[in-house]
């Protein structure tokens, strides 16, 4: 058999399931959203098996976008976990077949602790979906497992209803760059969407004027070890060499002893203020397709204060 060949198909076939379940998503989900976005207690998602594998992703980034949230094992919920649901949270249970055991037993004692329900299944006609109040259906063909019982289609089509509910609530609480910062302090994606571009610049500012020659601007380049240096006309920048620029200019000048860095620097620069956050800077960077920025104190000021990089970025503080 060819593999490669038939994971194509595969992956051609869950797709085709996954578009028909996302085309039946109705009104259903409004309510989900709108019932979790109105909590005052917690989600509390319940799970076993795959699906409780799907669950436990589900809580996760539910908590980390804004919703407190976590997972308990329906199993474990039978022998105590349930101590952690209060009234007035929100259970979502999730069982493809809707009649998973350990899902059912738990229905009636979270109905008595006070606890909403909201329902992940694959069978509207289950008694889960019936004892629901909100169903949302991740219904599908079949499984692309061969024998059509391994769980592949339908916790993929889990996971992806569970994802489109996330984001769904994160931009019912109008969810901010800030906002996810706060929940991911840790770690270089924490540290770029919480530090200012003033925290890591350097005020050294590698320079040269307009009427420095080739060969001191290229040693400049080096000693600075930044890849560029600001070109002065006096006490006001007016352009940047790069690396590039040098490149360039000995492919074009024939003659290179008698340049000055207003020969061959790029007039003007792409700058940043300093109380930006890494992450703006790290988009203007990419925008323009450049590892580096001179930084000014305020948006509006033209007066350079320091540069920052990629590199200053990127590094992971020890």
């Amino acid at each position: 058999m060819d593999f490669a060949k038939h994971s194509k198909e595969i992956i051609a076939d869950e797709l085709v399931q996954l578009q028909n379940m996302a085309d039946n998503i109705g009104d259903e989900m409004n309510r989900a959203v709108e019932m979790i976005y109105g909590c005052q207690g917690k989600v509390v998602v319940l799970g076993i098996g795959k699906t409780g594998i799907i669950g436990h992703k589900i809580a996760a980034s539910l908590a980390s976008t804004g919703t407190p949230s976590f997972f308990i094992n329906a199993a474990e919920a039978m022998h105590g976990d349930l101590g952690m649901v209060a009234k007035g949270d929100i259970a979502i249970l999730v069982s493809h077949s809707g009649s998973t055991h350990e899902i059912l037993n738990i229905l009636q004692p979270l109905k008595k602790i006070g606890a909403r329900i909201i329902a992940i299944t694959g069978n509207l006609n289950s008694r889960l979906a019936r004892e629901a109040e909100v169903v949302l259906s991740v219904a599908v063909d079949h499984e692309v497992c061969p024998l059509n019982l391994a769980p592949t289609t339908s916790t993929t089509a889990t996971l992806l209803l569970s994802d489109a509910l996330v984001v769904c609530l994160m931009e019912r609480r109008h969810f901010t760059t800030q906002d996810f910062a706060l929940y991911h302090p840790g770690g270089a994606l924490g540290r770029q969407l919480l530090t200012h571009v003033s925290d890591e610049m350097s005020h050294e500012i590698p320079r040269v004027q307009t009427t420095t020659a080739f060969k001191d601007v290229i040693y400049t380049v080096s000693d600075k070890r930044k890849g560029f240096v600001m070109v002065y006309d006096h006490d006001k920048a007016i352009g940047i060499i790069t690396d590039g620029d040098i490149r360039r200019a000995v492919q074009k000048f024939d003659d290179i002893k008698e340049l000055r860095a207003s020969d061959f620097m790029t007039k003007g620069f792409k700058s940043i203020h300093q109380d930006a956050l890494l992450t703006q800077a790290i988009t203007m960077m990419e925008i323009n397709k450049i590892t580096s920025l001179a930084v000014t104190e305020t948006p509006q000021s033209k007066e350079l204060i320091g540069i920052i990089t990629i590199h200053d970025i990127l590094t992971v503080p020890k």
